[in-house]
């Protein structure tokens, strides 16, 4: 049994017109002949492009009749793109940028332009871009759960602002990762084995499999698991470093390790389906994954190449369980849909911060002793320890899509929860002072300088609908809107002991001191609310039965939150809205061989959230005023001839500050300000920081046949343009830009009955992307001493071996 392909060709009978299009390619009057065969005319042996089914509009509907830019891609095309995470799917949307820091847990996602940069903080501003899980939303405070892909139906990007359906972290657009489903029909099962070798760096390997299992002629149940190594590119090389107030030198020699960013990836989903009767089912399913890793995936140029110099160890343990419930029925003609999830997770990790007490150490002088008043190692280590929790609810009903007014509408429930743990422990032999006079140590807490304690909430609650009406068969208008509400609040400790500083930590904690989770006190204790309305409007025409424009406004948001400073002087921050003016196109020509889509926006960001570093190294959030985004995206796929498949797309950009950003209006409106020694600073024109004017990628597949085998080659190039990256004028030119690049993967293989084989070269001209720059140590305090630099991951070549029966 070979494997069926989501876009898969389907071949027929000779069709004459096709030929005479061929033989006289450069005549349009050829081709346009053949976009319409004549009535009664053989249509066979005709390439043709399967129809790709989408949930977005929270009913299964042709990608092709959805008024709405959506990518999406099937389990083939996954499975060709050798896609099993989201860096490897992010390159294939045109309209997606993201930001990685240093380790594959935590990644910021944008879409179309919409980015201040620097989002992620844990006491920060939500995601603009939300992620879904079936029906569940995975979106967390911190950012998107890093999902392994395997067995999975197909992924959908919807860009722009998805407010009306999918709520506050949809802003800029959402991403949907669709599960396969048990499947009572008959047992099926497979596995896939990969070996691979990374230039420059290890080895690594993967194993996932599948089975179906049919219970009953109604219930069914499906498990899936994988274990997955990602091998390291990045050496901790040996350094020392000495600081200048004591002369203390600190070795890393214990640490030197070659290709040490490893990753240990295991995990695994269970689904159960019952169809109770004809009109309902119920779907409970749990997935649940442990991620190891090791070491750093940002090198310092200063020190070299995919290198690096830590002196403490750098890992993080992140695991997490969802369990999920949809219960889907009919009511008379109506649909009536429950989803509910409850997501846990932990993270455990260990991070150095010796480039932060190197500029602490130059800049105010070794400040740290021990019980005897001696000066010690001043270099400090982060112990972090979070847990989340999040459970959300809805329930929905939608009519009948074949009635001329139709409506979907529902009820949405969110509540999350961040306990946050950071210990910044200076203890290296010699630990910091905890006994009068020299207890510089937070109270309770030996050897720990500052500590972070505290506990995060953020809820949400909405009421959503949308209605379409057909004026004709040929034009419809949709209206729909969300109502929202919003309670968020911060609470717990923050900050040093009272002998290391008067304006943080003990010395602003509420009396009498209570403590909280085990800090010593409560010096913050804020909460903030607010509600809104996310309309939508859209209008469509059918030219025909292939072609169709739409027009479309529609508007999303984030809540505000809460900001943790000394004494409570900054407010908190403000919902930001996006307005969107969208004027699209899907079309397919030529017989269904070429499926070209598009969409001209214009996107109004109003009183974006943008956080920074302040005192003491605290994130900031303030609403940092106006941005436009101009934008066109694409995408086309082509079946060019019964063996070869070309698919693409691109998107440009145009993403600005339309009003001046200034941190301190005070400051900036005072006499004789200058903005060029302003950090917090960028004017009218500032580009939006991460993503790139121009984003673009082509793919090239090619089937043969080998006897009675079917043979394959494929070819793929992803190019990615300058992008800057900070939005503070001072901040990007510290920076730097991060230059353009292109990556080139290529694959073959072969299909032998119900076994598959396979050979990829991923970045094969070992091209070295910059995927972001930042620094530890915020760029404007410490300059160029900790600036890093995430890069792609060197040219990888791997075998794959699977099977399906």
């Amino acid at each position: 049994m070979t494997r069926g392909r989501q876009r898969k060709l389907k071949r027929v009978k000779a069709n004459p017109c096709a030929k005479t299009a061929w033989s006289a390619l450069p005549l349009a009057s050829a081709l346009l002949a053949c976009m319409h065969p004549a009535h009664g005319a053989d249509t066979s042996d005709t390439p043709v492009l399967e129809e790709i089914t989408v949930t977005a509009q929270k009913r299964s509907e042709n990608l092709q009749d959805v008024p709405l830019s959506i990518q999406a891609f099937g389990n083939a095309r996954l499975e060709e793109l050798h896609i099993s995470s989201f860096d490897d799917y992010v390159k294939y949307l045109p309209s997606v940028s993201f930001q990685k820091v240093g380790n594959p847990s935590v990644e910021h996602t944008y879409m179309r332009g919409v980015s201040s940069g620097g989002d992620g903080n844990h006491s920060g501003s939500q995601p603009s871009v939300g992620m879904y899980l079936d029906e569940q939303p995975i979106t967390t405070i911190d950012g998107n759960l890093n999902i392994h892909l395997y067995d999975i139906e197909r992924v959908e990007a919807l860009a722009g602002p998805q407010g009306t359906l999918y709520g506050a972290s949809s802003q800029a657009g959402t991403i949907r990762i669709i599960s396969n489903k048990p499947d009572p029909s008959g047992f099926k099962a497979g596995y896939d084995l990969d070996l691979n070798k990374v230039g420059h760096g290890g080895t690594g390997w993967g194993v996932q499999a599948f089975v179906n299992l049919p219970l009953t002629d109604f219930a069914a149940i499906r498990l899936v698991g994988w274990d997955e190594h990602d091998a390291g590119y990045i050496d901790n090389v040996h350094g020392a470093v000495t600081f200048p107030t004591s002369g203390i030198v600190f070795d890393n020699a214990g640490l030197v390790k070659k290709d040490y960013n490893t990753v240990e990836t295991k995990g695994g989903r269970a689904a159960l389906k019952v169809n109770l009767n004809d009109s309902w089912t119920i779907l409970p399913t749990i997935m649940g994954q442990v991620q190891q890793t090791d070491g750093d995936f940002a090198f310092n140029p200063a020190v070299g190449d995919l290198q690096v110099q830590h002196w403490f160890p750098q890992n993080i343990h992140d695991s997490w369980v969802q369990s999920a419930l949809t219960v889907e029925g009919k009511i008379g003609n109506f649909d009536l849909v429950y989803a509910g999830a409850y997501l846990t997770r932990n993270t455990h990790e260990q991070q150095d911060y010796t480039d932060y007490s190197l500029y602490y150490d130059s800049a105010y002088g070794n400040l740290f002793v021990d019980n005897a008043g001696h000066l010690i190692n001043p270099a400090q280590t982060i112990i972090g320890r979070d847990h989340y929790t999040k459970y959300s609810h809805e329930l929905r009903v939608s009519s009948p899509k074949d009635f001329p007014l139709r409506f979907v509408g529902g009820l949405f429930l969110e509540r999350q929860v961040h306990e946050i743990l950071q210990d910044y422990l200076v203890d290296n032999g010699d630990p910091l002072g905890s006994v009068p006079p020299n207890d510089v140590s937070v109270p309770g807490w030996p050897g720990t300088l500052w500590l972070t304690d505290q506990e995060r909430v953020d809820r949400d609650k909405a009421v959503f609908g949308e209605f379409t009406f057909d004026f004709t068969d040929h034009l419809s208008a949709s209206a729909g809107v969300r109502h929202f509400t919003y309670d968020n609040t911060l609470q717990g400790f923050y900050g040093f002991s009272q002998n290391f500083s008067d304006h943080t930590g003990v010395a602003i904690c509420a009396k009498p001191f209570v403590s909280f989770h085990g800090s010593p006190c409560v010096d913050l204790d804020r909460g903030t609310s607010g509600s809104g309305n996310s309309p939508k409007l859209n209008l469509t025409y059918k030219i025909d039965h292939d072609r169709m424009i739409y027009a479309t406004f529609s508007k999303g948001f984030r809540p505000g939150g809460v900001n943790r400073n000394g004494g409570g002087t900054i407010p908190p921050y403000q919902p930001d809205y996006l307005k969107n003016y969208e004027i699209g196109w899907k079309t397919t020509w030529f017989d269904h061989r070429l499926r070209f889509n598009g969409a001209f926006f214009r996107e109004d960001w109003s009183n974006f959230q943008f956080s920074y570093l302040g005192a003491n190294s605290l994130t900031i959030v303030t609403n940092a005023g106006q941005a436009r985004i101009d934008g066109f995206e694409t995408d086309l796929e082509f079946a060019a001839t019964q063996n070869f498949t070309l698919t693409g797309g691109f998107s440009l950009l145009d993403a600005k500050l339309t009003q001046t950003f200034c941190g301190d209006l005070l400051k900036c409106n005072a006499p004789g300000f200058d903005p060029s020694t302003y950090e917090q600073y960028a004017t009218p024109g500032t580009r939006l920081p991460v993503t790139p004017k121009f984003k673009g990628n082509i793919t090239g597949r090619y089937t043969f046949p080998i006897g009675s085998y079917k043979g394959n080659v494929q070819a793929s190039a992803v190019y990615v343009g300058e992008r800057t990256s900070d939005l503070r004028t001072l901040a990007a030119n510290e920076l730097g830009d991060m230059p353009a690049y292109t990556v080139v993967d290529v694959s073959a293989g072969v299909e032998m009955n119900s076994f598959h084989y396979g050979i990829y070269l991923n970045n094969a001209f070992d091209r070295r992307a910059v995927l972001n720059r930042y620094a530890e140590c915020d760029v404007l305090l410490c300059g160029a001493i900790s600036q890093y630099v995430v890069p792609n991951q060197p040219r990888t070549i791997g075998v794959k071996f699977g099977q399906k029966f």
